[in-house]
């Protein structure tokens, strides 16, 4: 009989999931964010890592088991990964008043850089030169998710059949699957193994597959010129629909900002997903730089609100859910399958930022580096990130 809980991992009961803010909290979860807000570079899966040091690891807030499930659960809904996972973590440690305060002091201070810069690329015409400090940061980053992974999948791999499943997401996203389908596979996976009815693999690809079809439709209309109502009504849309990297906003923006209305030239949004990318925090802060290209300051705050407003409600709706999914064995499955997919799509992401870092012997003894301190010292990984942004420019002058 196969545990509630799911492949051998104790039940999530509603104990673990109850928002009891604890003495202090607000001030912590403050204080964790607008430093990871600062230093939290390379993408979804290097915050989440930087995010599970910090409160798996340093703080003990919670178990990796109960970590996964929130990282599931972020990817179970639309909008930006690591920005819901800091939601989560912040309902979780301090209640409501934890989601607002974790949730935007993650998201203040990039939007706030992203928004400087955009006022310097009106003014200048080009975006800042950033490859030194990439450079150095890059091999950091490899080493905190691999790191990561090494942990979070003694948690979540529990025999043969989640470990291929893991690999067989890494492999598939590699190759260009859609996230959602793999998501939907993974699930579809373990409740056939759990349940014994192979159909519903197929279905529940079908599904996800026919459901990203939809959005890509849904996001064609007409010409339109830009008004604040309209800026903000858009990336309210994108925040409540989107699922996937930087690189699906990238396409879903231009169908619609470049082709469909003309709003932005090609090179222009090229230039705002770049700035999203390089800056911390999350790349979804690109809809700051887009807002105030084509409204100012104005715009930019409200494009800055429509793409992450839908994430708070999202997991506000969501966390809460956690715990009665994991107590039914059908959803565990679910949900089991779900977590190990994710761990698979975050190992294709780190193989893809790898090819474009790890390019010579430099880039390479630093992430060496960075591992082993992981592995021996345990330094915080915001100090990594500084001593390899320290290093990118002492090589790069």
């Amino acid at each position: 009989m196969v545990p509630a809980g799911g492949i051998g991992r104790p039940l999530v009961g509603s104990a673990t999931m109850r928002h009891v803010p604890t003495p202090g909290a607000i001030r912590e979860l403050a204080s964790l964010f607008l430093r990871l807000g600062l230093t939290a570079f390379g993408g979804p899966a290097a915050h989440i890592a930087m995010m599970r040091d910090e409160v798996v690891e340093r703080r003990r807030w919670l178990a990796d088991d109960e970590f996964l499930d929130l990282l599931a659960a972020t990817n179970l809904i639309p909008g930006p990964n690591s920005t819901e996972m800091a939601i989560h973590l912040g309902l979780k440690r301090g209640g409501r008043w934890g989601l607002v305060v974790a949730g935007c002091c993650f998201i203040l201070p990039p939007a706030v850089m992203v928004g400087l810069l955009a006022w310097g690329y009106t003014h200048y015409g080009n975006t800042p030169q950033v490859g030194w400090l990439m450079y150095g940061v890059g091999p950091v980053i490899i080493a905190v998710v691999l790191h990561a992974l090494w942990k979070l999948g003694g948690s979540a791999i529990k025999g043969p059949l989640t470990g291929a499943v893991a690999l067989l997401a890494a492999g598939l996203s590699l190759a260009g699957w859609n996230e959602l389908a793999l998501l939907a596979a993974g699930a579809a996976v373990m409740v056939a193994a759990r349940t014994g009815r192979p159909g519903i693999v197929t279905t529940l690809v079908a599904l996800a597959s026919g459901s990203a079809t939809v959005l890509a439709q849904a996001a064609a209309t007409a010409a339109v010129p830009v008004t604040l109502t309209r800026l903000t009504l858009f990336f309210l849309k994108v925040g409540s629909v989107l699922f996937g990297s930087g690189y699906v906003l990238l396409a879903f923006l231009r169908a619609d900002l470049t082709e469909n209305w003309g709003w932005l030239t090609d090179q222009q949004l090229i230039d705002a997903i770049t700035i999203g990318q390089v800056t911390p925090g999350p790349v979804f802060t690109t809809a700051t730089f887009i807002g105030y290209l084509l409204a100012g300051t104005a715009g930019a705050v409200l494009a800055t609100i429509g793409i992450f407003a839908p994430g708070f409600l999202f997991v506000a709706l969501s966390q809460p859910l956690i715990p009665r999914l994991r107590a039914s064995a059908l959803t565990s499955a679910v949900l089991d399958g779900v977590v190990v997919a994710s761990l698979g799509l975050m190992a294709a992401v780190t193989v893809h930022l790898g090819r474009a870092v790890l390019i010579d012997p430099i880039t390479i003894g630093l992430a060496l580096a960075a591992a082993g301190l992981l592995l021996t010292a345990r330094l915080n990984t915001t100090w990594l990130v500084v001593g390899g942004a320290v290093a990118g420019w002492l090589l790069g002058s």
